[in-house]
């Protein structure tokens, strides 16, 4: 593993645990060259899941899609990072838990908002406006009533 801060290739672990997800493993990692200390996460590599999008083209799946979508919706909001990463996590975990091998796009939407619900009512709002494609005022104030509803 290359050191992040000087690219040398030598690197030692110094502590290994699971991590909170429990699907992965948190590695504590030290340079012999700078002696600064970094943290990799080790995870299992899953088959691959192709993403059918609305206009019926395939691509691989991407977690930092579904990450850079949740953390444009939380922009300026009390949302913390642990939180953010944990409610990727718990979507991807229902992702592949469906054992699918190809996924709409708009699950993963669906996935999202409801979580994104609970955690923060501005960020669904968010989120929901650009993936529902709100078109006009019209249809972000039936978003609003349906959720003080």
């Amino acid at each position: 593993m290359k050191c992040p801060f000087c690219n040398h290739e030598n690197t030692r672990v110094v502590d290994s645990r699971p991590a909170e997800d429990n699907n992965s493993i948190r590695r504590r990692r030290v340079c012999d060259e700078c002696g600064k200390r970094f943290t990799t996460y080790e995870k299992v590599d899953t088959i691959p899941l192709i993403i059918i999008k609305k206009d019926e083209n395939r691509e691989a799946y991407e977690r930092t899609k579904v990450e850079s979508g949740v953390l444009r919706s939380c922009h300026k909001r009390p949302v913390s990072a642990a939180q953010i990463t944990r409610l990727v996590d718990q979507v991807e975990y229902e992702i592949f838990n469906m054992e699918e091998r190809e996924i709409s796009s708009q699950v993963i939407g669906e996935l999202v908002m409801n979580k994104l619900k609970d955690l923060d009512a501005v960020a669904y709002v968010r989120f929901a406006s650009v993936y529902r494609e709100f078109k006009d005022v019209n249809t972000f104030v039936d978003e609003l009533k349906k959720m003080l509803e």
